[in-house]
This record gives C-alpha cells, structure tokens and sequence, in this order.
C-alpha cells in the first residue's frame, strides 16, 4: 500500500468513526450493512459480526403479514442472535398500514435497535402486492405506512427508497420530507429509478439532493466498491454515513478494513467460504443452506478474474458436502483477483 492509499483510509476511517445517533440511540459508526432480501440473513450476519467494523446491521426482508406470528426458531427470515440485537435493524416489506403497525409492534418488543420499512424492492412479487418500490408511486400510501408505525412504536425507524419509477428527482424529494415531518429518523437512499437492475450507474449527486432536503440523517447506497470511493460519496453528497451491500457480501471484512486497521490475511477468501458453508448448516436445513449458499456464490465468484468459471463449480454442488470440497479444490491463496469484484455476475 503506498502513502497515498494510506492516507485515504486514514481520512475514511476518522469521518466514518465519528460519533452519531439514531433516533436518540448511539450507532457504532457510519459504515452499515444495506438491508438485502436472501442475503442479510442471520448465517451472514454471524461471519459479518465475527470480522468487526459494521456499525449496524439489517435483516434480510421480513413480510409485515408474517412477523407477528413468526416463530424465530424456525422462520427463515425473521431470525436472529440475541447478542446481536443491540444493532440490528428488521426490515420490514408491506403496505397496509394495519399489518406494518402489529409488525413494528413485535419488532420493538423483542428488542430490535430498529425497523427499516423496505420501499425500494422492484421485485415483481413484492411490486404485484403493491409493497417496496411499489409504494414509490402512491405517495400517500407510502407516507400512510410511515405514520402508522410511528405512531406506535419509539425505536427509530428508517425507510429505504429509490429516486422512483422516473429519473425526476423530485418526487423523491417531496417524499424524503413527508418521511421527515412524519418522524422517520433515518433515510437510506439509493439512487436508482426502481425498475433499473443495477445496469446503468447510479446517480450520488441525487443523493447530494436527498441530504439537502432534510435534516435527519441520510445513508449513501450504490455502487460503492472502494475505499475511495466511500469518501468521495460522503465528500460530494454530503451523506450522513454509507449503506454498503453487493460489497458487503463480497468481502465482508471491507468494514473492518475501512473504519480500522483490519488487514485480510492469505487465506481470507478461503476461510469465509467455508466459515459461511458452516454458518449456513448450523442455522437452516440442508436443502435451504445448499440453495442460500449458491446464491452467495454470485458474490463471492465476482471476486476472481475467472469467477464464471469458478461460480458453476459451487452450482454443480448438491449437497454442503460438495460446497466444502468446491472450496477446498477451487480456492488458495495467490489467486488472480479482480481489481474490483465483476458487477456483472451479479447485475440483478
């Protein structure tokens, strides 16, 4: 690493360990786990947890319907460690105001930090029940969810949205302050139109825009691959903090690295394939974690120059056995990797 380098996670990591809350709460730091469907799940959490460096962290996407009568012991989505509940966020996806207020209500009772309701999801499953994105283009209802849940829970509550269905920035704006006057604490802002599958870059200066409409704080998310470009993001925004995801997943020791000193060993990518294939056996059936795991692959290959190619030897696997063994065989420490992790592999 050369001085410059040096110099840029120094200045990152002061800015991202700065003192902040939430809704009256204390945040370790500003550098967070994006909220994600199939990926944030409590299998990934425990690695993520295990490498330090994540100021908060939020489930995987939680139906509103579903939450109240879940059973954490077997539910696949709505799961959790105890200890990690101090800085955990349960995201929730629904739009009748009714199902999203018994949702919250079971949130705050088991002792979430917080509750993220998901309007950012361009699912067709989720969008055909008028829920995430969906929720973009009916202002009114977006704003009905809001209140509702405010009105009957005090943890704070954060909302992640897109610019909306249009690049006009506008109506992200005008929404961004209903969720404000409404009492969301915290906005996490991705700035994408929500039927874009990652295929174009995403626009920050409408993150700039977001922040400068609103006092509460705002999180960053999009496209955010390296440390230098974690700082320009917080520097040309002006964004309270970073929401990183598809990253997170890939390497999800980038925390660690970018608010301390953490320095990846040898054998890193080695140690958290398999130590996510345990993580994953432990927590679901054979089937569930054999099908999580293959979705991971995505990420995890995008690291490599021939990540195609490794990516169909974990696809082939049929059990976490062959998981361990493509592990085994495929991964070593000098491998060719990728300046920056192939997006393409994992453009949806």
């Amino acid at each position: 690493m050369n001085a410059a380098d040096e110099s840029v996670k120094q200045i990152l990591a002061k800015r991202l360990n700065q003192a902040l809350s939430i809704g009256g709460k204390p945040v370790a730091n500003r550098l967070w786990l994006a909220p994600m469907a199939g990926l944030g799940h409590v299998a990934y959490r425990e690695v993520l947890a295990g490498y330090g460096g994540c100021g908060l962290m939020f489930t995987e996407m939680c139906g509103s319907r579903a939450v109240p009568t879940e059973n954490p012991r077997v539910s696949t989505v709505f799961r959790w460690r105890d200890e990690e509940l101090p800085r955990l966020v349960c995201q929730i996806v629904g739009s009748i105001p009714r199902d999203l207020v018994r949702a919250a209500r079971r949130v705050e009772d088991e002792g979430f930090f917080g509750i993220d309701i998901n309007m950012g999801c361009s699912a067709s499953g989720v969008i055909k029940r008028n829920s995430g994105a969906a929720l973009l283009r009916d202002p009114a209802a977006a704003l009905a969810a809001v209140e509702s849940v405010r009105r009957e829970v005090s943890i704070p509550l954060f909302v992640k949205f897109r610019t909306g269905w249009s690049p006009d920035i506008e109506p992200a704006v005008a929404l961004a302050r209903s969720f404000e006057s409404a009492g969301v604490d915290c906005l996490v802002f991705h700035p994408r139109v929500a039927p874009d599958k990652r295929t174009r870059p995403s626009i920050m200066d409408h993150i700039r825009v977001i922040k400068e409409a609103v006092s509460i704080p705002v999180f960053g998310n999009g496209d955010v691959v390296t440390p230098e470009e974690c700082l320009t993001m917080l520097d040309h925004t002006g964004c309270d903090g970073v929401s990183i995801g598809r990253m997170a997943v890939a390497r999800p020791w980038l925390f660690a690295e970018w608010t301390s000193e953490f320095i990846p060993g040898e054998t890193a990518f080695y140690d958290y394939a398999l130590q996510l294939a345990d993580k994953l056996e432990n927590c679901y059936d054979p089937i569930r974690a054999l099908k999580r795991y293959k979705l991971f692959t995505v990420f995890f290959a995008a690291n490599f120059a021939f990540g195609h190619s490794l990516q169909s030897r974990f696809l082939a696997a049929k059990t976490m056995d062959d998981i361990r063994n493509a592990v085994r065989e495929n991964i070593r420490p000098g491998m060719r990797l990728n300046s920056r992790p192939n997006m393409n592999l994992h453009s949806t």
